[in-house]
């Protein structure tokens, strides 16, 4: 739905772009909520559980009670835009968070009150490392029961950063919790639960001074000592005043030496105010990031943009939404100068032009229209014609393109199976437009195990783009498992293998006669053929037509009907006759004599083997090393990583499918892993007479 009213615009330094990040379920949805009708953007609070709130507005995010998408969401604290980004918690959907913290200028990461530091919070903390990103901790759910607040906080130093610092504490957690501490006023804030989170400031009560008080003195030492000329002031003075504070605790918390900490309860209102306004006053805007590289197309060196409006215009797609009765809405990052509609600019992902239309501002699915958008600010647009995620858009004279986001590796792959024969053309565009607005969404159709297959980042990731490909594009399709690319090699010698092929029927006959030798070669080198034929006994022009019969045989396989790899074949003897010999008889003779030779070699089938990583609690260590045994999975290696442990295993391909749901199973979710392809080994005997047996058993039920 889309408004036209006068929205007013703000410029670089009135702009707050935050990413509400963490494990699935610690409230990054309600806050978005809370703040919205906190800051009057709303003039009620929506509820996951009715499913009614501003963000999760998509038909699967409301029937699921969880996010999805990566919503963009915006509120005025004090005549300062605050661009939210409320992204999912579920580690199927980790790529709306890498997009998310991509565009963002800080990050609020959010930790149950009674749970702590969870797998999806270490997960989305690893992608704050990575791009650098000051960030705030929230303290969520302390009106509920089991509130621990110092037990969580105690966490968050010990498994996220020790320079997380308090700055609010709830006076006390659990059921009616209404008030929390306030370090740096030294006040009291006491908010109405279940009301629209304005507070009021009243005193710290006589109990809670002295922790106050020394709270209060530990921000302004860890102030000081993030900065040498705040440590002068500090030894000098013994304090620091409320404008040293101000200006230092922004600095440290730009230059990540300070993760401020706040306790809140988004679904009471309890928190949110307090905590935007924190945002708005201490969080850094977009012209302090000052720079982001780029590539400069002409030169292809790598160079710095300012992020301002004097530099030319550039903007970056973060993410590519396609609406049944919109179009394509594309959300970008203006990283420098102003964004207009109407602008003229280049695509230099791919080269094409651009026209600007309609720009908008968004509040979930609720779209307003604007005339300018500065550097720093987010914004999408409709229509545009060859433009997706990862796309930089800049003007002519100032061709650029911004590293792409870095998606995660899939970890799940399902074969797809048509319900309706004929569709796969359908089916192929749809695939197609899901994966450009889903980059961890990556499909393929495999010639050689002649299927479509899909991979994503867990079984809920891919229910929801099979439900997707149904609602948008007609198409029905079930998964199933997806066959697995076997190879076939040998182990032994066939020295001298014969084979003579002759046809004579009326007219001209067919004669092709062959010896060859097969001998196997070191995994990896591959198909070598040598032709050692001295005398002419085969004719040169005939060499090629067994070399031919010998790759066709090696495509379509022998024992099991997979790619034979790593063999080596020398033809060194045969015979010919002057009229009945031809291309098509030596390519017969050179097929069926691989096939022989192929069958006294030693035969053995191969497998494909991933490398594994395996990260997950202590405590569900034991259960996971089972679970990779009875996989054939053999253990490489083990790391640890604070209260986890890191497995490395290798596994083969077969034992692979559906892991990510078992091991999130086993670990209550905290476990994550991941995969990439490493090697062909051999099956076992037992599991090969199998494939082989049920190979002959088809090949005879064709013929």
């Amino acid at each position: 739905m889309s408004q036209q009213n006068n929205y007013r615009e703000y410029p670089s330094q009135q702009i707050r772009t935050i990413a509400l990040i963490g494990h699935g379920g610690s409230g990054k949805t309600s806050f978005s909520e809370a703040a919205l009708y906190a800051t009057g953007t709303t003039n009620r609070q929506g509820r996951v559980e009715d499913g009614n709130t501003t963000s999760d507005y998509h038909p699967d995010e409301v029937e699921r009670k969880i996010s999805i998408n990566a919503s963009l969401l915006t509120a005025d604290v004090n005549n300062i835009k605050i661009n939210i980004l409320d992204t999912p918690g579920y580690t199927d959907f980790t790529g709306e968070v890498k997009a998310a913290l991509r565009v963002c200028d800080s990050a609020v990461t959010f930790v149950r009150a009674f749970e702590g530091v969870e797998v999806g919070t270490e997960l989305v903390w690893e992608y704050v490392k990575e791009y650098k990103l000051p960030s705030l901790f929230a303290v969520n759910k302390i009106d509920g029961d089991n509130c621990d607040f110092d037990k969580v906080f105690t966490s968050i130093k010990e498994r996220c950063s020790s320079d997380a610092t308090i700055i609010t504490y709830p006076v006390k957690g659990g059921s009616g919790a209404n008030a929390v501490i306030d370090v740096i006023k030294m006040k009291l804030l006491r908010f109405v639960p279940n009301g629209n989170g304005k507070y009021s400031e009243e005193e710290v009560p006589t109990e809670l001074k002295e922790k106050t008080l020394q709270l209060h003195e530990e921000l302004i030492e860890k102030i000081a000592e993030s900065d040498e000329a705040m440590m002068d002031k500090f030894f000098a003075n013994g304090t620091l005043s409320d404008e040293e504070i101000r200006k230092g605790l922004h600095q440290a918390l730009m230059e990540r030496k300070i993760y401020p900490t706040f306790a809140v309860s988004a679904t009471t209102n309890v928190g949110s105010l307090n905590l935007l306004e924190f945002i708005s006053s201490y969080c850094p805007t977009p012209s302090e990031i000052q720079t982001v590289t780029a590539t400069d197309i002409n030169t292809n060196k790598e160079i710095e943009v300012k992020i301002d409006d004097t530099s030319p215009a550039t903007l970056f797609v973060y993410k590519t939404v396609s609406e049944s009765h919109v179009g394509e809405l594309s959300f970008f990052k203006v990283y420098s100068g102003a964004i207009t509609p109407g602008m003229d600019m280049v695509n230099e992902s791919n080269g094409k032009p651009e026209r600007l239309g309609q720009v908008f501002v968004m509040n979930g699915r609720e779209r307003k229209e604007v005339q300018k958008l500065h550097a720093g600010d987010l914004g999408a647009v409709v229509k545009l014609k060859d433009t997706h995620t990862n796309n930089t858009l800049s003007l002519k004279t100032f061709p650029v393109i911004y590293h792409p986001i870095v998606f995660p590796e899939p970890v799940i792959t399902e074969a797809i199976v048509p319900r309706t024969k004929g569709e796969e053309d359908k089916i192929g565009s749809g695939l197609h437009t899901l994966h450009e607005e889903d980059p961890t969404f990556v499909y393929k159709v495999d010639p050689e195990i002649h299927q479509t297959v899909v991979s994503g980042q867990g079984e809920l990731h891919l229910a929801i783009i099979i439900r997707r490909l149904k609602d948008k594009f007609g198409v029905e399709v079930d998964l199933s498992e997806p066959r697995v690319p076997f190879r076939e090699t040998i182990r032994g010698v066939a020295p001298d293998v014969e084979f003579k092929h002759k046809k004579q029927s009326g007219g001209r006959g067919q004669y092709g006669h062959v010896h060859i030798k097969i001998e196997p070669k070191k995994r990896g080198e591959g198909f070598e053929f040598e032709n050692a034929v001295v005398g002419g006994v085969v004719p040169g022009k005939f060499i090629p037509a067994v070399e031919r019969g010998v790759t066709d045989t090696l495509e379509r396989g022998i024992i099991a009907g997979y790619r034979v790899i790593d063999v080596k074949v020398t033809l060194f003897d045969g015979s010919y006759h002057d009229v009945d010999s031809d291309d098509m008889s030596f390519r017969i003779a050179g097929s069926q004599a691989f096939r022989k030779g192929f069958k006294e070699a030693k035969p053995v089938l191969l497998e494909p083997i991933y490398e594994v990583e395996v990260t997950v609690p202590d405590d569900h260590m034991g259960d996971v090393m089972g679970d990779l045994s009875s996989r054939r999975g053999k253990i490489i290696g083990m790391d640890t990583d604070g209260s986890h442990q890191i497995i490395k295993a290798s596994l083969p391909l077969k034992e692979l499918y559906h892991y990510s749901t078992t091991l999130r199973s086993i670990t209550q979710g905290r476990g994550i892993h991941r995969q990439k392809f490493s090697h062909y080994d051999e099956v076992p005997r037992e599991v090969a007479e199998k494939i082989m047996a049920e190979f002959e058993k088809n090949k005879h039920g064709e013929e």
